[in-house]
Parts: structure tokens; C-alpha cells; sequence
């Protein structure tokens, strides 16, 4: 189903804080690591991984040897990074090794997402974003591999509505979410359609999450925005931002109930005082816990 509104709610929702200001070259895919109690992002580009704890103001940054589209905390401690050439895990004690390996000249990971089920949906796409050349695949946690599509430009927001039956699913030049339904027994996804269409001069949906009320909430890159949509497809929030590269959103903190939003500097003339930085937009609403990787 898809479905837009006119008459939506700019307003209460629209004050931002600046988590922490930085100039990160493409800033991207905000986790809330609750098991550590920080909020886990990236610069794709910068090679960068960034933890930030609301609760003390502590920062810590990891530099990766290749351009890093994800990372995400693993269930038995660690992470799981979307790396150009693969995914790969840092155990604990920081021992790095491969899950899976398959570099592609001028192919880079992107957005990648936990399911229900503790397996990893990562996405790619080329360097130039040549169509049809990225993919999305599904990773489980003792190694199997299944391609899920082999089609998309640049592969980016994935999601489960709560009850885990539908999967939200952004391919940005589309200008459309889309949803699949969920197979129950296996994870597996079918029926895909539009959910929602982001109209001409409003930019493109990049990164996604989905709320506690099943609403999903998107960025929008070169649309200085984030949106809500409530489950029916139906706009009923946005809110404007300070700079037009919004990349991705995820609700954190103890709560859950405040929502983190990287930014880009890239590709702008002049970019934002704020351009790169993690910003924070307090009680904007409730958030579901982030699942870790079962891997």
C-alpha cells in the first residue's frame, strides 16, 4: 500500500541537539549497542568507526583498513563490520577475521541491518552507482550466505515492523520504501511493493529504522529531513534539519526514546557548520531494542 498526507505535524517534534559535532566525510548507520550502553556510527568514507555514551560524553573512534558501510554489535560481544571487501568480525579482544570475502572491483558495502532471527541483511553498491549494481544478502550466523536481491543501485534502510512480519527496504534512487512480507518459519522475504513514495525535490529515503508503534522513520539525503511514516504509508511527521545530507536515524539511550541522525559532508559546495555531525532529537519517540548479530 502506498500512501501520503498533506496533513502531517512539523512542529512538536522538531528540536535538535547536537550529540556530537564532527565532520565526518559520510556519516552513516547509528546502532544503540545496549549491552555497552553507547551509540555505535560510521564514516563510510573516512574509514572511521565511531561509539559515542550519551550518559558521560565519552568518544572513542576506530580507524578500518578499508571504506566501512556498517558495523553492528555482535550477541557474544564484539562487532560485525559491512566491509568493502566482505563482512568481517572483531571478536572482543579485537582479533579481526573474515565471515565472508568476496571483493568486487569498484563495489563498496553500504547499510546493513540485524533480523529478528540474528542474521546479518548487508548491503552493497558501486563506487560510481552504476544501476543495478549492488546487492543485498543475507548472512547467517555460522557462515551460510543467501543473495536476497542482485539489482539495487544503492542499497540502503532495512527494517522489521515489530511483530517481525514485514521487512521495509530502500533502493535511494527509487524514491520509494518498500516492504516484502516475512516468512515466519525461515526469515525469508516475498510480495514486494511500494510502501511509501518520497515525492521530486523532497531528496532521496536513505537510512531507515522502525518504531515501537511499527511507524518507520527515514532520512532524507539532500532533503535536510526526517520523516514519519505510520504503518499504513501515511506521512505524519517531519522534521527539518540543519543540513541537507540526512543519512540515517536510530533510536537510543537507556529509554529508547531518543533519535540519533547522521549527516554527510560530501559532495557539498558549502557544507553546514554541522555537516558530518551526530545529531540527537530527545523524546521523539520509542524506539525498539537494536538486535546484535547471533555470529
Amino acid at each position: 500500500m502506498t500512501a501520503t498526507s498533506s496533513a502531517f505535524s512539523s512542529s512538536a517534534f522538531s528540536s535538535y541537539e547536537v550529540a556530537v559535532r564532527a565532520e565526518a566525510t559520510l556519516g552513516e548507520g547509528p546502532t544503540w549497542d545496549a549491552a555497552a550502553g553507547r551509540l555505535l556510527w560510521i564514516d563510510i568514507l573516512g574509514s572511521r568507526v565511531h561509539g559515542y555514551d550519551p550518559a558521560t560524553g565519552r568518544r572513542t573512534v576506530r580507524v578500518t583498513d578499508q571504506h566501512v558501510g556498517a558495523v553492528k554489535p555482535r550477541a557474544g560481544g564484539g562487532l560485525v563490520l559491512n566491509l568493502r571487501d566482505g563482512v568481517g568480525l572483531l571478536d572482543p579482544d579485537d582479533t579481526f577475521r573474515w565471515l565472508h570475502r568476496e571483493p568486487v572491483p569498484g563495489r563498496r558495502a553500504n547499510d546493513a541491518a540485524v533480523a529478528p532471527d540474528g542474521t546479518l541483511w548487508a548491503g552493497t553498491m558501486r563506487y560510481d552507482e552504476a544501476p543495478g549494481g549492488g546487492t543485498l544478502t543475507r548472512y547467517g550466523a555460522d557462515g551460510p550466505v543467501e543473495t536476497v536481491l542482485d539489482d539495487v543501485t544503492v542499497s540502503n534502510g532495512t527494517g522489521w515492523s515489530p511483530d517481525g512480519t514485514r521487512m521495509y527496504y530502500i533502493d535511494s534512487p527509487t524514491r520509494r520504501i518498500d516492504v516484502f512480507d516475512v516468512d515466519p518459519a525461515d526469515g525469508r522475504v516475498s510480495h514486494r511493493r511500494p510502501f511509501a513514495e518520497i515525492e521530486e525535490g523532497a531528496g532521496f529515503p536513505d537510512g531507515l529504522t522502525v518504531d515501537a508503534d511499527g511507524c518507520v522513520w527515514v532520512a532524507l539525503w539532500d532533503g535536510s529531513a526526517i520523516r514519519r511514516y505510520t504503518p499504513t504509508g501515511t506521512l505524519d511527521r517531519a522534521i527539518p534539519l540543519p543540513t541537507p545530507r540526512v543519512t540515517a536515524c536510530a533510536f537510543g539511550g537507556p529509554a529508547l526514546t531518543d533519535l540519533y541522525v547522521t549527516t554527510a559532508r560530501v559532495g557539498l559546495d558549502s557544507p553546514h557548520p554541522l555537516a558530518g555531525s551526530l545529531l540527537v532529537i530527545p523524546n521523539a519517540g520509542r524506539g525498539l531494542p537494536q538486535l546484535a548479530f547471533a555470529g
